[in-house]
């Protein structure tokens, strides 16, 4: 995501700026943002140890210039070195010989216009290294080292010792002092997973003498000590990525360092923190596995990177090879159709593609070169509409880190589905999709007026973890106007898991906490308190709902309103016993709040996690009216109506707006890769314009052709014949 800002604005924005340094008022570069800032296409040719025997170089770099490259990552050094390093245990390749395939490579992009991009890996070193230096690699509690689990003669380093601050530096300065290189990236560290525990001697006599404690043996924030550790271990993440960067830009004031985040849902290390010092953030989900994620598992990550960088330089992977659960074919193509889809969420999200080949050699399939050739040029024709300003979302998911990491690890609640985690935020986002809204996510971290005032809509699916100050952050943000939804057991505990004795945030939902959280609730219902309401009369001839699989007893306190009530369980086998044992509880399963100074909806039961598992119309449709009440009338900033199920991002310009419009009807939607695209149909669309602004003309970018448009009362209305797989509609403002 581009943002025209000043180099000063750019720095005051990360604490990367402390190693940059400052420059003179007035100077030329003042105004200059950092070469990645500006970056729209990336690829990466990641070597194997081999291929310094005979890789082309001049054929491979016709290529990368032909896909129209901005950046392009080779492999220099860490694990493996491809250049003739001079540093002691830096490992070159036993098959470089006399050749410098670093040098050679990196010299040809350049004279190609292409930034090179020095990838390391800091994790793994030898044997003969071990021997020399015990102290740089990790333990195991008993005191084995850690090998790799397939390349066994390779042994995990410490994140506390010199590898990391003095060997590792020393790589990036011989690289940086050689060759005419632009940025360095080391794959596989830091991730954004929980912190590994090293259990060397160093690490439990550094950890004890920091903070009198013995280290931690599990990932449980219940345990004082694990919370101390979690906190220790990412203040290290941070000290050594910015020596890194320190130390990589002692060349150039626009080269950078940034390491590989491989961020989705699930992160565990603190993004907030971890955007403080990355300049470039980027993201290693290279693929969906066959029946885990849903195809729009890239788009989410996106969200998520957008939540923390604040329009600073977000790179997605695109691995070109098979991804799956269960094996890693790393020299066979996946489906074309899935490897495109996969860019078009990286750029409609707002983030670079980032194309990634594994081997140069052998090149036995190369059907992954077209797909990656035909969207790169495509793009490349259409540079400036990609140059993004702001979102134009109006509504918010609070994407809740240490809810989606530590809920259920407590042990406080043994009825909780510890394994759900991810379902809430999966039963919400689904149903934000079918409904046609766009959204973005707010980081949990990020709940501030400057922030949450860019929202008419904030959703909390679970939000269980959340501080005193986050539960003030959020009353402010409703009596400011603000409109809420929330789920099941929502603000129920602090922001380390500790249980409190009522909601945080009862106020607003408008109930109070009246027994321990029960399920699971099998053949359990939702009567409808009344028929007339608008989110009832939806459904038609029925006064019953499925009820969700778990639930919180609560009752109503306050102003909200029961428009459902509980009906507990019954047997559903055998036949004979299938019947009700009472009509209802009186308890709510629904609770709506609707007076001037709320608006605000609460479901004490996990709605959204049972939808998303059990795939239920009705639940689905109950989150969707919802979702709409809650929003209540008026046009939204985008609206698009007709067949199939859309992701829509749309963002303010350079040259004026983008709607980016992606294709998910297709039965590979949940599970599998996508083997052909299935078009919709007919698509109206209604857009508000920010205030003044005139559009000169509507451009379908794939369709590759302008579109009649009306203006009606502030809004421009067009129709889209058809999307087969992703449409960019780009509106340029008049000039006069």
């Amino acid at each position: 995501m581009t943002v025209r800002v000043s180099r000063r604005e750019f720095m005051a924005g990360s604490t990367i700026g402390l190693t940059l340094g400052v420059l003179p008022a007035g100077s030329q570069r003042e105004e200059t943002l950092p070469w990645y800032q500006s970056m729209r296409r990336c690829g990466q040719l990641n070597m194997n140890a081999k291929d310094a025997i005979d890789l082309d170089v001049e054929k491979w770099m016709n290529f990368w210039e032909s896909m129209k490259l901005d950046a392009l990552l080779l492999n220099a050094g860490g694990i493996v070195a491809y250049y003739p390093t001079r540093i002691p245990y830096h490992h070159r390749s036993e098959f470089l010989g006399d050749r410098d395939l670093f040098g050679e490579l990196s010299s040809e992009a350049k004279k190609r216009g292409i930034r090179v991009v020095a990838r390391l890996d800091p994790n793994w070193n030898y044997q003969d290294t071990v021997k020399n230096h015990p102290e740089w690699f990790q333990r195991t509690p008993d005191g084995d080292l850690l090998h790799d689990p397939e390349s066994t003669w390779l042994f995990r380093t410490c994140l506390f010792s010199q590898y990391f601050t003095s060997y590792m530096p020393e790589v990036i300065k011989e690289v940086n002092q050689a060759y005419d290189v632009d940025g360095f990236f080391t794959n596989g560290w830091p991730t954004t997973g929980a912190p590994r525990i090293c259990f060397c001697q160093n690490c439990q006599t550094r950890f004890r003498g920091e903070t009198g404690l013995d280290l931690p043996t599990r990932l449980n924030p219940a345990e004082h000590g694990y919370r101390r550790y979690f906190d220790y271990h990412m203040e290290r993440v941070l000290e050594i990525w910015k020596l890194w960067h320190s130390t990589a830009t002692e060349k150039k004031w626009d080269s950078v360092y940034f390491g590989n985040l491989h961020c989705n849902l699930r992160a565990v290390k603190n993004l907030k923190k971890l955007a403080g010092v990355a300049a470039w953030f980027n993201l290693d989900g290279q693929g969906r596995g066959g029946d885990v994620h849903p195809l729009w598992y890239c788009s989410q990550q996106g969200r998520v990177a957008q939540s923390v960088m604040s329009g600073r330089t977000i790179t997605n992977v695109v691995g070109s090879y098979a991804t799956t659960n269960y094996t890693i074919w790393r020299h066979s193509s996946k489906s074309a159709e899935e490897a495109a889809l996969w860019m078009a969420q990286t750029t409609a999200a707002g983030m670079v593609p980032w194309y990634h080949r594994l081997g140069a050699a052998p090149e036995e399939d190369k059907r992954w070169r077209q797909v990656g050739l035909d969207f790169y040029q495509w793009m490349a024709r259409h540079d400036e509409h990609f140059r993004n300003i702001k979102s134009l979302s109006d509504t918010a998911i609070l994407y809740s880190q240490r809810t989606l990491s530590f809920w259920g690890l407590n042990d406080n609640n043994p009825l909780q589905d510890r394994s759900a985690r991810l379902d809430y935020f999966e039963g919400i986002y689904y149903a934000l999709l079918q409904g046609r809204h766009l959204f973005d996510f707010v980081h949990e971290e990020n709940l501030n007026e400057d922030i949450l005032q860019n929202y008419r809509t904030l959703i909390l699916p679970n939000v269980a973890f959340l501080s005193d100050d986050q539960c003030k952050q959020l009353r402010a943000y409703v009596k400011s106007g603000g409109r809420l939804l929330a789920t099941y057991e929502t603000s129920l505990y602090n922001e380390w898991g500790d249980r409190r004795s009522d909601f945080g945030l009862g106020d607003l939902l408008g109930v109070e906490l009246v027994g321990a959280t029960q399920g699971p609730l099998r053949n359990s219902y939702a009567r409808m308190a009344s028929s007339e309401h608008e989110i009832s009369t939806l459904f038609g001839d029925t006064r019953v709902l499925p009820g969700a699989l778990y639930r919180v007893p609560v009752r109503l306190a306050g102003r909200g309103q029961s428009v459902m009530t509980y009906i507990p369980p019954y047997p559903s086998h055998p036949p004979e016993m299938v019947y009700p044992r009472a009509p209802e509880s009186g308890e709510p399963a629904l609770v709506l709040t609707d007076c001037p100074d709320v608006r605000a909806a609460y479901f004490p039961g996990d709605v959204d996690r049972s939808c998303w598992r059990t795939s239920n119309t009705d639940l689905d449709l109950l989150l969707q009216k919802t979702i709409q009440w809650v929003k209540g009338e008026g046009l939204s900033p985008v609206e698009v109506k007709g067949e199939g199920i859309l992701e829509m991002f749309a963002w303010e310009t350079e040259p004026g707006l983008a709607l980016h419009l992606i294709n998910y009807t297709n039965p590979h939607m949940l599970r599998g890769w996508v083997r052909q695209f299935y078009p919709v149909g007919r698509q109206e669309v209604a857009i508000r314009l920010p205030d003044e602004m005139r559009i000169a003309d509507v451009s379908l970018l794939r369709a590759g052709h302008s579109i009649p448009f009306a203006r009606e009362n502030g809004a421009i209305r067009f129709e889209i014949p058809q999307i087969v797989d992703y449409e960019v509609v780009a509106l340029s403002r008049s000039l006069g």
